[in-house]
């Protein structure tokens, strides 16, 4: 199996902060509005833009929670090995809020369904909307789509998009594995 680069660590670097000031425009001091990335992989995505909308935009008391959809997926008894949760980590209310659900890859939508299924837990928000790292636009399998996209890939169904990140791969870059 090989791998082609997609976007480079300054790359994605460039796209983390169009994001973050895409997510000032339309939310400004954030006081009606929470970031949730879903775990596992979408938690890094959120960190690294609330870091910067802390520390290079002084956006104070913003809220971040990361969210375990594990349980509320529709295929979690249809694996062969049995899944492992994960923490969700939502120490502060969400109803009437404005959502933003911070996810590393959209390819399905399966898991954002999932994640909109599990939010409900927490109460209900204002508003919801998605944003997502990389596109996959020609693979959803459920109508929906990114308010905040960073990059669309057209990407052939049996070929995996893989974001990978300094904190577990000594690397910030995403690839795609071609078959």
């Amino acid at each position: 199996m090989s791998q082609k680069a997609l976007l480079t660590a300054t790359e994605v670097q460039i796209i983390l902060q169009r994001l973050a000031c895409q997510l000032i425009e339309n939310h400004n001091d954030f006081k009606e509005t929470v970031l949730i990335g879903l775990q596992p992989r979408g938690v890094f995505v959120a960190d690294r833009i609330a870091m910067i909308l802390k520390e290079e935009y002084g956006i104070e008391n913003l809220k971040l929670g990361y969210l375990d959809i594990t349980f509320f997926r529709d295929d979690f008894r249809r694996r062969d090995a049995p899944l492992a949760a994960t923490t969700t980590k939502i120490d502060f209310l969400i109803e009437n809020k404005n959502v933003v659900l911070i996810d590393d890859v959209l390819y399905s939508g399966r898991s954002v369904r999932a994640a909109l299924t599990a939010l409900q837990s927490y109460g209900r928000p204002n508003h919801v909307e998605l944003l997502v790292l990389i596109d996959r636009r020609f693979s959803r399998h459920l109508p929906i789509q990114p308010t905040y996209r960073g990059r669309q890939v057209d990407a052939i169904n049996e070929e995996k998009v893989l974001v990978t990140w300094k904190e577990t791969n000594n690397e910030d870059g995403v690839y795609i594995e071609l078959k």
